[in-house]
């Protein structure tokens, strides 16, 4: 962490937003257009229900699973920036520095040997006239 401490946002834990499609209250997931709504203490009692449910589940869920998961993620990112520094940048590298090394060879044979042959072609083709005849 280069030397300095990050603290944790305890407060917004999505500050990236990364997670907005996942949008799980009660007035996002359940609606009653007009005309056929419930009796009142039903749409109550299924709010209460709804979002009692969903946060003890997901504190189960997350007191179970989370570390564990936090791990497998820490060491997945690990790996893939492992993978990236060691492997993928250098080989990206290598292949830049050849592309460069063929454009040029390239470029060369194109100069050496194409372009005197379409100059020529040019040549011979420059006093070519058109002549259009009205009959």
């Amino acid at each position: 962490m280069s030397g300095q401490e990050y603290e944790v946002d305890m407060v917004n834990r999505d500050p990236n937003n990364l997670n907005d499609h996942v949008r799980v209250l009660f007035e996002e997931v359940l609606g009653e257009p007009d005309g056929a709504h419930s009796i009142n203490c039903v749409w109550n009692c299924a709010y209460k229900c709804f979002s009692g449910c969903k946060g003890c589940c997901y504190k189960f869920l997350t007191t179970i699973c989370g570390i564990p998961l936090a791990i497998c993620w820490g060491c997945e990112f690990a790996w893939i920036t492992f993978w990236h520094v060691w492997y993928v940048t250098p080989c990206m590298r290598a292949y830049m520095i050849n592309c460069g090394c063929l454009q040029k060879f390239y470029g060369t044979c194109l100069q050496c040997f194409c372009q005197p042959l379409f100059e020529a072609f040019g040549y011979c083709f420059s006093n070519i006239r058109v002549t259009n005849y009205s009959g």
